[in-house]
């Protein structure tokens, strides 16, 4: 059971570890244009949106989402709002140099089984690959959404394999094709063991 806030502790000399992201606002240039891709495409659920009150009678354009969390839904993994001010998406993505300040988000899939199920999904709705990955810790598919901000798809894979190195697991990536029936298989017999699992394997 949680601990009652007092409000008394002592001062902290460094800062509190968070225990992660609770959610991202993303500006879009055009909300029903987001919406769809973020409801339709990625699959994350409409959970609410501002509407006017007597304190903000003309509030912001803004919708929230959220994802599955073992069954339960949160109050919200991703808001969206409308900025019409945005400058138009680059004509291509890449990984890297893009004139955007977000460089990707990351979207975690349940199981290997639904991550190889929502890529043969977009594949049939003709979503363009960017890149396919398999890094140290997770494997990857990479696409981009109409403002031009990167997605990664993942799964995770077991802790055992990267939590030995973690920096090592992160600094290894096999590219892998993004078109055809190559861009959706997933090698999971050969995947590399990083730090004490890596030495206990040999």
């Amino acid at each position: 059971m949680d601990q009652p806030l007092t409000g008394k502790s002592a001062t902290p000399t460094q800062a509190v570890m968070p225990r992660g992201i609770n959610h991202l606002v993303l500006n879009v240039r055009d909300l029903e244009e987001s919406h769809r891709f973020w409801t339709e495409l990625i699959g994350f659920r409409l959970v609410g949106e501002l509407k006017p009150t007597p304190q903000r009678p003309n509030p912001p354009k803004m919708r929230f989402y959220s994802g599955d969390r073992g069954g339960k839904t949160h109050h919200h993994d991703i808001a969206l709002v409308e900025n019409r001010a945005l400058p138009e998406p680059p004509k291509d993505w890449q990984m890297f140099g893009m004139p955007l300040a977000v460089n990707h988000i990351a979207i975690t899939l349940p199981s290997q089984e639904a991550w190889l199920q929502q890529l043969a999904f977009l594949q049939a709705k003709g979503v363009k690959f960017d890149r396919r990955v398999e890094h140290g810790m997770t494997h990857s598919l990479y696409i981009h959404d109409p403002n031009g901000y990167g997605i990664e798809l993942l799964y995770d894979l077991p802790r055992e394999i990267w939590e030995g190195d973690i920096d090592g697991a992160l600094n290894y990536a096999k590219i892998l094709p993004t078109e055809g029936p190559e861009a959706l298989v997933d090698d999971v017999e050969n995947v590399p063991r990083f730090g004490a699992t890596a030495r206990a394997a040999e």
